[in-house]
């Protein structure tokens, strides 16, 4: 599979954060990825049992709503954990059945995507808290910023634009329809910003999005 056909997804669920299409969103990310018939998205508190009770948030996307009752047992789980401070997050797959297992490398290949999931849905629930954390960004734009301001580091207005579009889902043609700018003049402006961001690529830009401090 082509990375870069899943980078306007990636920027759909990126957009998505704190709204109730994101859990959607994301299933459909790592549905690109791999199959599955389940997602399960939950922050828990670190310090607390693993009980309904202490789940702080928990939603379950099906791919396919006629499986709501269906069976979905070791070993057809994978599960993914991040945490900070004193909560965890986590991101479950699923598959109905526990004939129907996860191969070595399907799990390899959600590892791969954890490091970008995982910081995504951490954001998208700081999102839903805004009165717990208040200072986080209510957008893209904002984070960005946020993060150049980290970052120590300066962009033209031109080298933000096509950043900001490219974190957003569209692709270099769309960002010259959009700007009034040649193709080559936005991939110019995306190469200036690398080399000014230290990434490698447009992955790399999602990680640096997404990464603490």
């Amino acid at each position: 599979m082509n990375s870069h056909l899943l980078y306007p997804q990636i920027g759909k669920v990126i957009a998505s954060t704190g709204s109730p299409q994101f859990p959607r969103m994301l299933h459909s990310l790592i549905q690109a990825h791999l199959t599955i018939d389940a997602m399960q998205i939950r922050q828990v508190a670190a310090t607390a049992a693993c009980s309904d009770e202490s789940a702080l948030i928990d939603e379950t996307v099906f791919t396919d709503q006629r499986r709501l009752d269906a069976d979905f047992s070791d070993p057809s789980r994978l599960h993914r954990i991040r945490r900070k401070d004193d909560s965890r997050f986590e991101i479950q797959v699923l598959r109905a059945g526990s004939t129907y297992g996860f191969s070595a490398h399907e799990r390899s290949r959600l590892d791969d995507i954890s490091p970008l999931l995982l910081p995504m849905l951490e954001k998208h629930i700081d999102a839903l808290q805004p009165v717990v954390q208040p200072s986080l960004p209510e957008s893209l734009e904002e984070r960005f910023q946020e993060r150049l301001a980290q970052s120590g580091l300066k962009l033209s207005q031109r080298e933000a634009q096509v950043c900001l579009g490219l974190l957003a889902g569209h692709t270099a043609p769309e960002q010259a329809e959009r700007l009034a700018l040649r193709v080559n003049t936005v991939e110019s402006y995306l190469r200036r910003a690398a080399i000014k961001l230290g990434i490698s690529g447009r992955h790399s830009l999602m990680r640096w999005m997404y990464a603490v401090g």
